[in-house]
């Protein structure tokens, strides 16, 4: 689940995302304040539109909104309101963590891209990285499956050049942190740092 406020670019409008469908895929219902979004042939609901939103519930985020049991309760509260009958679940464990690059080896069919096995913590995944400085025995941080980068870009499962891929090891500037170097490359942690323990910036 992804959600997204921009009252200045979209108007007082919450977006939340369930699941990726194309445009010619979809169909709209809409309940009071709440169109719900579906993909036609299966009904399977991809996401909400929730319009006034201010109305029920103040939010101070402006791009992607950050994901809490709270707002998910106030989402919830707001489809029940609204006639609604389906409940939102979300995943709240961290979605950008330290890894620790337990492999690496060349890709068979590019040749400036690696596959690296990276341990998180609870399992090891594996990622197809370009950057040229990835290497065995890195501490790095991976942005996992269900991230949301600084740009907005959305983390899923993906195949690179015919290998599955489930995440990204990132950059200083895909982080939007401050003073990062212009040249590419990931950004290499100190040795301390556990694999699975939380990144905050």
């Amino acid at each position: 689940m992804n959600a997204f406020y921009n009252k200045e670019g979209v108007g007082d409008t919450l977006l939340i995302s369930l699941k990726d469908a194309a445009r010619e895929e979809i169909s709209y219902e809409r309940e009071g304040d709440v169109a719900r979004i579906f993909n036609k042939e299966t009904k399977e609901t991809t996401g909400f539109n929730i319009f006034n939103v201010s109305s029920y519930l103040q939010i101070e985020d402006n791009g992607p909104v950050a994901l809490s049991e709270t707002f998910v309760q106030d989402v919830n509260e707001i489809l029940n309101r609204n006639g609604v009958s389906e409940t939102l679940t979300v995943d709240l464990s961290p979605k950008f963590v330290v890894g620790h690059v337990e492999s690496k080896e060349k890709h068979p069919n590019a040749d400036k891209l690696n596959i690296c096995q990276v341990n998180v913590g609870e399992e090891t995944l594996q990622i197809v990285c370009g950057a040229p400085n990835v290497d065995k025995g890195q501490k790095v941080v991976v942005a996992k499956v269900g991230a949301v980068m600084p740009s907005g870009l959305v983390i899923k499962d993906a195949e690179l050049r015919g290998v599955p891929s489930s995440g990204m090891i990132c950059s200083a500037k895909e982080l939007a942190l401050p003073d990062a170097p212009q040249e590419k490359g990931i950004l290499v942690l100190e040795d301390s740092r556990e694999a699975g323990e939380a990144f905050q910036f």
